[in-house]
């Protein structure tokens, strides 16, 4: 694969689904009732008052960054159903330990099939902090040397994006599964390809981006009414992230990686609404950006000669439907991630991660029945006791705990590394769309070996 190129006229793509019938009648319902009909349970409203805890990521001003106002805590609702599907123990290696934290936010010290091994990070203090919230006693100084560590099968890489894919390259080559916070790469369609074949080369081991969106309250939900049937097929969609700024400084970042990267270099959270639904792929893409007055978005200042503070894009969708992606730093207000669907039998507008909003489901056809069946389940999948559901939404437990079950039954692991770079290089390509003032661009494609 290449770098992004022009293209005129692209023929439609055809759409794979069955084309659902339509109807004229309507059935909106109310929160409470969409809850109660489509079985969210106590698990899922558990979002929604006081199962949450007092941690905190604040900023210098002391206030919380999206995704850490509230850190939702285990439960009796959140563990309901759940059983070990082994009795073994992965022994894990986690890297990281920076501004966010998230080398300790997503419980795997606190999962039964995991021991931590070791832990790292390139601060002495920051590594000793990593160490202590693990409950761990071995570390190292760098990831180059913890890989080396022999007893160690499964590393978390919760590094700076620009390292990622050479961190979980390094991390495969020498024989251990990888995890890795999104995006899969940082802005370069060449390292895309480069860790597409290193992790399609790495037999027997396994890749999975921690992309929060995919077990948010808004998109969980999404994805199970759509494998139902329950939108029939793909019309429209969208995937919004609103990133916490206050205008005037950039986010503490390793090598300033967060002062003035175009936004859509961190898409996924917001591409993630159409292909963590449908499994679909983003093949073309038009993008436009909104400039800010910012210091450090001034031509020239910043090392990727960005001016955008704002992107947004509107894809052509593998199944022929259309999906827009925003990625915005610079409105006040709402901070976070939402997305809609439409189908050509159903519609739903995702919670943003509060628990205070979980839309509607409309099915022109049935009304609040899927294909003249009951609404599937739409709790996300129950965590061990001992495990907590975390930030952004309760995700990341979640992801965690796929991660870890999928090494246990010896699976691919949703969000592979297919999805993942399916996410993250739709964001590069539309940022290069965009700086080309909308030229539509046809995107790169990936697929799991079969």
């Amino acid at each position: 694969m290449t770098d992004p190129r022009p293209i005129k006229n692209p023929a439609p793509l055809a759409g794979k689904q069955k084309a659902g019938t339509s109807a004229e009648l309507r059935n909106q319902t109310t929160r409470r009732a969409f809850v109660q009909a489509a079985g969210l349970g106590a698990a899922a409203l558990a979002l929604h008052g006081g199962a949450f805890g007092e941690e905190k990521v604040v900023d210098k001003d002391g206030k919380a960054v999206q995704g850490f106002e509230n850190i939702q805590k285990a439960s009796s609702e959140t563990s309901k159903g759940w059983k070990p599907v082994s009795d073994r123990k992965i022994r894990v290696g986690i890297v990281g330990y920076g501004f966010c934290k998230f080398g300790a936010a997503f419980g795997f010290q606190d999962h039964p099939n995991v021991e931590v091994v070791a832990v790292s990070d390139l601060f002495p203090d920051r590594r000793d902090g990593l160490a202590k919230a693990c409950r761990c006693k071995k570390t190292y100084d760098s990831l180059e040397e913890l890989v080396k560590d022999d007893t160690i099968e499964a590393v978390f890489c919760a590094t700076d994006p620009p390292h990622h894919a050479q961190h979980c390259m390094e991390v495969l080559k020498h024989g251990k599964h990888v995890a890795v916070n999104c995006p899969a790469v940082w802005g370069s369609l060449d390292q895309a390809d480069q860790l597409f074949e290193a992790v399609t080369q790495a037999k027997g081991l396994h890749y999975m981006m921690f992309e929060t969106s995919y077990y948010h309250p808004g998109l969980w939900p999404m994805r199970q009414i759509y494998k139902a049937g329950g939108f029939g097929k793909h019309v429209y969609s969208e995937g919004e992230y609103y990133h916490y700024t206050d205008g005037k400084q950039p986010m503490p970042s390793y090598q300033g990686w967060r002062d003035g990267p175009p936004p859509l270099w961190y898409a996924t959270h917001s591409t993630a609404y159409y292909i963590g639904v449908t499994g679909g792929t983003l093949t073309h893409v038009s993008g436009q950006g909104k400039p800010a007055d910012w210091w450090f978005l001034k031509p020239g200042v910043n090392k990727f000669n960005n001016t955008f503070a704002t992107e947004t894009a509107l894809y052509r969708t593998s199944d022929g439907g259309s999906f827009r992606a925003l990625c915005c730093w610079q409105s006040p207000g709402h901070e976070g991630v939402k997305g809609r669907f439409r189908g050509e039998l159903g519609s739903f507008e995702g919670d943003t991660g509060d628990g205070k909003n979980w839309g509607t489901f409309v099915n022109t056809s049935h009304g609040m029945q899927v294909s003249d069946k009951p609404l599937p389940n739409l709790n996300r999948p129950p965590l061990p006791p001992s495990v907590d559901p975390g930030g952004h939404g309760g995700a990341e437990g979640q992801l965690m705990n796929e991660f870890v079950t999928a090494i246990l039954q010896d699976r691919t692991p949703w969000c592979s590394i297919a999805e993942a770079l399916n996410m993250t290089v739709a964001g590069i390509v539309a940022s290069e769309s965009a700086k080309k003032d909308g030229e539509l661009l046809k995107i790169p494609q990936y697929a799991m070996p079969t």
